[in-house]
């Protein structure tokens, strides 16, 4: 954890980020500014220790930190632990509220005041749900997660850190025990995995122990790993063949003698109830028990607002009438003749459009890709003074997780810099990765989206520790979705008209989301139903469209908050720019939205309208 910043650091911190006219104060607003630079030094003091305490809870999340003080541990994932956290967060909470004065604090400390009660409340709220939720499914499901935290984020510099790699193979047996608790108590209240997410928990479990030294074959993804990571020690001088060779040993016991067994048991768990699973599904408010206010929660989480289902609908159909219009307009200006539907078809299914089913249309989707986030890079400080530190990389999917036609998607840096953050791609088919859609996926997933945003709310300076890594989805993925519409700003971008029409197809994407995520939670559509809507709507390859709508099934709420955070975001902007007028800077903006971490779209609106008030008073 970053050490606690003095307080003279955090009182420059904050007054670079809300101007103060000092010199205009008079002496009783100079002594109330004096007493809240204490009062916030102090509360800012007391969430660092908090955050650290929080903390302990998750020796995975440590590790994505860079930290390596736990790195032998996998998480509690028991309901008593998930108890325990719960408790944790309500004393927290009552201790601040006893131990600070809300009003004597400055606007930036009631901000994370403000947050910090959000989370908890928040957690409080979903807490009933536990249940309801599926550990194990097939796109974030922890039979793919796990080795993909082990191999791409437990790093091995020492040999300590092999042998914590040994233990934590150790642990998984543990850890899945623990999850399959929950998926028997799910099932035994009715709630479980529609039947494709149980197809895909199969596929995946079985890929991750098949190869040596689980089955015949070549290497296993993880046995190559381990061997890799003993041979790098070996290459850096840490540790000699004889070693390494015994460190491989231990390696290879544990993941025979416990990864395999525990992975064992959820492929016969899922197997056996495979036919209790329904085939085409419908979503959790109808197929949970008390799944309508299950629903509203995870709507509410996901969209941090007080939206209806109802009104996110009629939100998301508004979207898809004006967005459908902007793609006619676009099919007339490049001479395509025939329906909306045609073009889709064309774009869908044209060569000109497609990467070849290659190595090496793989290599050219993730060097286009990294050549386009460079485009947006050079264009950055135009438009942005907080600029992230760390590094970006393009790179396809583990074998084992990559699942055709699924969403790209990105995994954070640390945040001292030490590892890139990552923009991952699923590449196993290429009839599912248009080139249409390279550029605006790859400004959503890097720059300017979410390696921005994450990256430099992970290196703020003068933030607490909880801020600069707490994760709102409608914050973070509003933002990616801004950030797709913003880069039409930027030069050499969109510059062939189909790269536009992209775009279209993305945004589109997020409204058909609306539409189809209530419909399926709230409305009683089917998956099929959910399907049929979004090709009628898009030029999305049949394989994503059933890949998304499968998510949004046992995700539900979260693909909501895209297209709502985008809005709340281009709103404010507007508001910016209609009160400052020729005032407006861009780059002030956009650090305004981000200089503060994520947040709930509640509060990023009042800390804009306070940026607004101190812009005008300048």
């Amino acid at each position: 954890m970053r050490r606690v910043l003095a307080v003279s650091a955090l009182s420059l911190a904050l007054a670079a980020a809300w101007p103060l006219a000092v010199s205009a104060q008079a002496p009783a607003a100079q002594a109330a500014t004096a007493e809240s630079t204490t009062e916030d030094a102090r509360i800012n003091a007391w969430f660092e220790r908090k955050y650290e305490e929080q903390l302990q809870f998750s020796p995975i999340r440590m590790t994505f930190l860079g930290r390596k003080d736990r790195n032998a541990e996998l998480d509690d994932l028991s309901r008593e632990a998930a108890e325990r956290q719960l408790a944790w967060s309500r004393a927290a909470l009552a201790e601040m509220q006893a131990s600070f004065d809300y009003d004597a604090l400055g606007d930036d400390a009631k901000l994370s005041w403000d947050l910090f009660e959000y989370q908890v409340r928040t957690a409080e709220a979903g807490h009933r749900f536990l249940d309801h939720q599926y550990p194990f499914e097939q796109m974030g499901g922890m039979q793919s997660q796990l080795p993909t935290f082990l191999i791409g984020f437990h790093k091995v510099e020492e040999e300590s850190d092999y042998t914590a790699y040994v233990a934590r193979l150790r642990e998984v047996p543990r850890a899945f025990g623990q999850l399959m608790d929950q998926v028997r108590r799910s099932a035994e209240a009715g709630i479980r995995p529609p039947r494709f997410a149980h197809e895909g928990v199969l596929e995946q479990a079985g890929k991750v122990i098949t190869g040596a030294p689980f089955t015949d074959g070549e290497d296993s993804a993880l046995w190559a790993d381990a061997q890799a990571k003993a041979d790098a020690l070996v290459e850096a001088g840490r540790i000699d063949a004889a070693r390494a060779q015994a460190l491989k040993d231990q390696a290879r016991a544990a993941l025979v003698e416990a990864v395999k067994p525990a992975y064992d048991e959820v492929i016969a768990w899922f197997r056996a109830d495979l036919p209790n699973a329904a085939e085409n599904p419908s979503g959790v408010g109808t197929t949970h028990p008390d799944g309508e206010a299950f629903y509203a929660e995870r709507l509410r989480a996901s969209t941090t607002t007080d939206l209806t289902p109802d009104q996110v609908h009629r939100i998301g159909l508004d979207e898809v009438a004006r967005i459908r219009g902007e793609m006619e307009a676009l099919k007339e200006r490049v001479g395509f003749e025939g329906d909306l539907q045609a073009f889709f078809h064309f774009v869908r299914t044209d060569p000109q459009f497609k990467y070849p089913n290659t190595d090496e249309g793989r290599q050219a989707y993730i060097d286009d890709a990294t050549r386009a986030i460079d485009t947006i890079r050079e264009q950055l400080p135009d438009y942005f003074g907080l600029l992230p530190k760390a590094d970006l990389v393009v790179r396809r999917v583990e074998p084992f997780r990559e699942v055709a036609g699924a969403a790209q998607h990105y995994y954070p840096s640390t945040p001292d810099g030490s590892r890139p953050g990552i923009y991952y791609a699923h590449l196993s088919d290429m009839d599912a990765m248009p080139k249409t859609e390279l550029e605006v996926i790859a400004y959503h997933e890097g720059l300017p989206g979410h390696h921005m945003q994450i990256a430099i709310a992970q290196e703020l300076e003068g933030v607490p520790e909880f801020r600069k890594q707490a994760g709102f989805t409608a914050y973070a993925e509003g933002w990616a979705l801004y950030s797709e519409w913003l880069a039409r700003e930027m030069p050499g971008t969109y510059t062939d008209p189909y790269s536009e029409f992209g775009r279209l197809t993305s945004e589109m994407w997020r409204a058909i989301r609306l539409v189809v995520d209530t419909g399926l939670h709230a409305k009683g559509w089917t998956q099929q139903q959910a399907v049929d809507y979004f090709s009628e709507n898009s030029s999305v390859p049949l394989e994503a469209i059933q890949a998304e709508v499968q998510r949004y099934i046992t995700w539900p709420g979260q693909a909501t908050a895209y297209k709502i955070g985008m809005i709340r975001i281009q709103e404010l902007r507007a508001r910016a720019e209609r009160e400052l007028g020729d005032r407006f800077d861009i780059r002030r903006f956009h650090d305004a939205v981000l200089g503060g971490g994520a947040m709930p779209l509640t509060l990023l609106e009042r800390r804009i309208d306070q940026w607004i008030a101190n812009e005008k008073r300048g």
